[in-house]
């Protein structure tokens, strides 16, 4: 067992545990198991483990006891954490600076900020403030065949060129194990404020906030439209509703609010429905977004009408700025056929988080283009890390 390393015991997939707390360790973990051609399953903190395709592994390798902050300069505005490190803690120790990372992907916050960045998980924030890619600023990562090597770097300004924080950020783990990461903070605003405004559900209205957003001179933190199920689970209403999060000062605060006049008449909404919407999904639901041009939110979001019909208990949510629809569908043999059954969309993306290993062979195959198998083999050349997800070489 290499130095630094614990082997944990009891896991669910009967798997051969590490967890590292030194980037020496997971190199040397990496190259052991490239020696003895052993995949490895690439863990965080453990909240996400049945999310993205399947893992063929034996062995798993976690960055849980990598964890702690390292960098802090609140004067510019950048931190920089080891992977393990739980998103709650970042939130702690930026909030005494009165800044705050501006992520918040589904799920709790004992997620950790290396899971957050390798899987590229977003929540309603990125309407405003972006995604991962957006607010990674640079990250320490060790590749398939043992290299430690640094990209990006900790300043908010960095010198043009090959983008690797942009690869690695959303590559599940497949080209390197993300071991350290430096992010771009925000200033806290001075008022945050939630409304909801009622809508029928139909598609015209997600065209119609969405044209109505391009219109405003100004960008809501937050912005989802909820079904009536969602919205039950989320504590905003009993029918479909939008959902705004407005922040700055209280002037600009009072003058977002006057605006969504033009899609109804806006109302109070605790701030806690953010939260709520966040962790509403069950633990074993089937996870799945529907994406293209924002332009035809419409139409993606009678898709996912149309599957939430089929699969009574749907809980649907839609980011009209990104032209996002996602969709929790409860785990039950029904819902299993109908997926199975659902054609191929003419104008939606499909794009995975949650399903059983079925529906990923049925509904969700892999597209593997040849660049993606070229840029595996350059950083993971014996198929080492997360074999399965991406840029299979077989």
């Amino acid at each position: 067992m290499a130095h630094g390393a614990r082997r944990a015991t009891g896991s669910d997939d009967d798997m051969t545990a590490l967890a590292l707390d030194s980037v020496g360790a997971v190199r040397d973990s990496i190259r052991d198991a490239a020696s003895r051609g052993v995949g490895l399953r690439i863990v965080g903190r453990g909240a996400w483990l049945d999310a993205g395709r399947p893992v063929r592994a034996g062995s798993s390798l976690s960055t849980r006891e990598l964890a702690g902050i390292v960098d802090y300069v609140p004067g510019d505005l950048t931190l920089t954490a080891r992977a393990g490190t739980a998103l709650a803690e970042i939130r702690e120790a930026t909030a005494a600076h009165n800044q705050w990372l501006a992520l918040d992907p589904m799920g709790r916050d004992d997620g950790s900020i290396g899971a957050t960045v390798a899987t590229a998980s977003a929540g309603p924030l990125s309407a405003h403030f972006g995604t991962p890619r957006d607010l990674v600023l640079g990250l320490e990562y060790v590749t398939g065949s043992g290299t430690i090597g640094r990209c990006g770097g900790r300043v908010v300004k960095n010198v043009a060129g090959f983008d690797l924080t942009r690869l690695l950020t959303g590559s599940w783990g497949t080209l390197g194990v993300i071991t350290e990461v430096t992010l771009r903070l925000h200033a806290r605003p001075e008022a945050v404020q939630s409304v909801a405004v009622p809508i029928t559900g139909r598609a015209d209205d997600l065209t119609r906030i969405r044209e109505a957003l391009r219109r405003f001179p100004f960008t809501p933190y937050a912005c989802e439209v909820l079904n009536a199920p969602l919205a039950r689970a989320s504590n905003a209403g009993s029918a479909p509703i939008a959902v705004f999060r407005l922040g700055g000062n209280s002037e600009a605060v009072d003058a977002q609010r006057a605006a969504l006049v033009e899609l109804g008449e806006p109302a109070d909404i605790d701030g806690d429905c953010w939260t709520a919407l966040r962790v509403a999904e069950p633990r074993d639901a089937f996870v799945f977004r529907l994406s293209r041009r924002p332009a035809e939110i419409g139409s993606v979001w009678t898709e996912a009408m149309t599957i939430a019909d089929t699969c009574p208990g749907t809980l649907v949510h839609a980011r009209p700025v990104r032209g996002v629809v996602r969709c929790v569908v409860p785990a039950n043999a029904s819902a299993v056929e109908a997926l199975r059954q659902l054609p191929a969309s003419e104008l939606a993306t499909r794009i995975g988080e949650r399903l059983n290993s079925d529906l990923w062979r049925a509904s969700f195959p892999p597209a593997p283009r040849e660049m993606d198998r070229q840029v595996k083999a350059a950083f993971d050349p014996d198929g080492v890390l997360n074999p399965g997800i991406f840029g299979e070489l077989e």
